[in-house]
């Protein structure tokens, strides 16, 4: 069986970043269309999307890695910083408004309680 694929956000004519306008459900044949927002996790290389899944289902333990996959901690250290790396490179390409929730809590635009209730949301 093949592997699934993540989704190209590159056009492969231009290199433009591509949009996706159209979902379908095949059980119902009900599709939507329209411009839906890009996930950033989704525009990272396929590699890091699935070092972040490992990361995530080791409860952020790269020990816990390291024991799996014989993979020496330094090395999957070095590659959590690529991974941190390029997702801090999405966001600062993607976001629309400067800063984080926790900032604005810093700054008194916004109470922890805000801030919590944003995060929880998310």
């Amino acid at each position: 069986m093949n592997q699934p694929r993540a989704l190209e956000t590159t056009c492969p004519y231009c290199q433009g970043a591509m949009r996706l306008s159209r979902a379908s459900c095949d059980a119902c044949q009900i599709a939507v269309e329209g411009t839906f927002p890009a996930s950033r996790l989704a525009s990272l290389p396929i590699e890091h999307q699935r070092f972040i899944e490992m990361f995530v289902l080791a409860s952020g333990s790269l020990k816990e890695i390291a024991r799996h996959t014989h993979v020496s901690y330094p090395t999957l250290r070095s590659r959590l910083d690529k991974v941190i790396e390029s997702l801090r490179d999405e966001i600062a390409q993607t976001r629309d408004v400067d800063g984080t929730v926790l900032d604005g809590t810093s700054e008194g635009q916004a109470t922890p309680e805000d801030a919590a209730r944003l995060i929880k949301a998310i």
